[in-house]
């Protein structure tokens, strides 16, 4: 249950506490060969991330009565899965941004070389975790075998990578809003989408507490990916972490270049209200997802 006074920072700040450390121990050591490669790896995973994927995981597990520790591996995996889509989102072939979460990307610091296999090396890791039955406590073998499914799906081809292709297809090529709603769906939606069914699961969520927590994912996630294009046009380099504008210099398909800034603004208000609404089923112990939806959505205002 979650108590009167529950603030999300206080929340938020617990949770990736808790991510952080078992990343730690999950991932592979400097001291581990190849130390350069496992350096690279670590370096993008704690350069400071807001963990907002393996929260809404927990999340949607807590909403659901579920026990967080059974989710933790699963939490990591995807945000070892995030981390490396980051780092080959920022090479020279793709985006080529200097900085993330305000730090030198990860080609900047190893190469881009390095920065290729230590994002193909998270990936490989993500999945190497979520299939060691030794971490996976009480979850039964189906059950595991369902979250490596979903996580698989929504990050491949069907999901953020082909999101991401797409993405770049159109770049400086006139867009209409279903192809925009398709990219920002696969390239970011999916694994915000993937996290919270794989937490409803996890949890062992009816098949009522299921479908309503997808509803909430795909309205979540694609608020999530408005908010960044908003984020790219209104903040600045310290709030952004990463170079700003760049959606504008290359010509990118976002909501505020088909909608206007204050159409996105009221677009992600709208997804706001629809992720809160899909969660009128459950109590106070989905206060969590609540506000996380607020979060995502206040931080481009």
């Amino acid at each position: 249950m979650v108590s009167e006074n529950w603030q999300l920072q206080a929340y938020l700040k617990e949770h990736v506490k808790l991510v952080d450390a078992a990343m730690d121990r999950y991932l592979p050591g400097v001291e581990t060969l190849p130390a350069t490669l496992h350096d690279a790896m670590r370096y993008s995973v704690f350069a400071g991330g807001k963990r907002i994927r393996p929260i809404l995981m927990l999340a949607a597990c807590e909403a659901v009565g579920g026990d967080r520790e059974n989710v933790l591996p699963a939490a990591c995996a995807i945000e070892m899965i995030h981390s490396y889509s980051l780092i080959h989102d920022d090479l020279p072939a793709m985006d080529d941004d200097d900085f993330r979460r305000g730090n030198p990307t990860n080609h900047k610091v190893y190469g881009e070389a390095t920065a290729i296999l230590a994002g193909d090396g998270l990936l490989t890791e993500a999945f190497h975790l979520l299939s060691n039955r030794s971490v996976w406590g009480h979850v039964t073998a189906d059950i595991q075998l369902e979250a490596i499914h979903i996580l698989a799906k929504n990050a491949g081809s069907r999901g953020m990578v082909g999101g991401q292709v797409v993405d770049m297809e159109m770049e400086e090529k006139p867009v209409d809003l279903p192809t925009v709603e398709y990219i920002h769906t696969h390239k970011t939606g999916a694994l915000i989408l993937a996290a919270i069914e794989v937490g409803a699961i996890l949890g062992g969520a009816s098949t009522g507490q299921r479908q309503a927590l997808c509803r909430y994912g795909e309205a979540a996630g694609l608020a999530f990916q408005v908010a960044d294009d908003i984020l790219d046009i209104v903040a600045d380099q310290s709030q952004l972490g990463k170079d700003v504008g760049s959606d504008q210099q290359r010509s990118k398909a976002t909501y505020p270049a088909l909608l206007g800034l204050a159409g996105a603004r009221q677009h992600a208000n709208e997804l706001r209200e629809t992720a809160l609404s899909s969660l009128q089923l459950f109590g106070d112990s989905a206060r969590p997802l609540r506000e996380i939806a607020s979060y995502i959505v206040d931080r481009s205002f």
